[in-house]
């Protein structure tokens, strides 16, 4: 009767699959992330533009005609308490030029 010696541990074999295993999945999820990521900056842009565009309805309401430029209302700590919003996409702030008293969504470039 002879006794099996039983090591413990994995061999560089297995560990090698395992390792080619998280690459693969690794190879497939980050190019998703990524799109996931700049998908959801776009939303909270076009977010930020209804946000301003509603703040400029209420400097309406508020003052009786609409503003000449963006900066009357984002300067404004009633509208905008903690500070004019940015696009997350570019880091820059919406232009200062309203198209029919609105921010033109289509002039803002990403």
């Amino acid at each position: 009767m002879t006794k099996m010696i039983r090591r413990k541990g994995v061999t560089l074999i297995e560990l090698l699959i395992v390792v080619l295993i998280l690459a693969a999945l690794a190879a497939i999820a980050i190019p998703r992330i990524s799109q996931s990521a700049t998908s959801a900056k776009a939303n909270a842009c076009a977010t930020n533009i209804d946000v301003i565009n509603s703040a400029i309805e209420m400097f309406n309401a508020d003052t009786g005609a609409y503003p000449t430029t963006l900066t009357d209302v984002t300067g404004s700590t009633t509208y905008f308490p903690d500070g004019a919003p940015v696009c997350p996409v570019t880091g820059s702030a919406y232009p200062a030029t309203l198209v029919n008293n609105r921010v033109d969504a289509s002039a803002h470039s990403h």
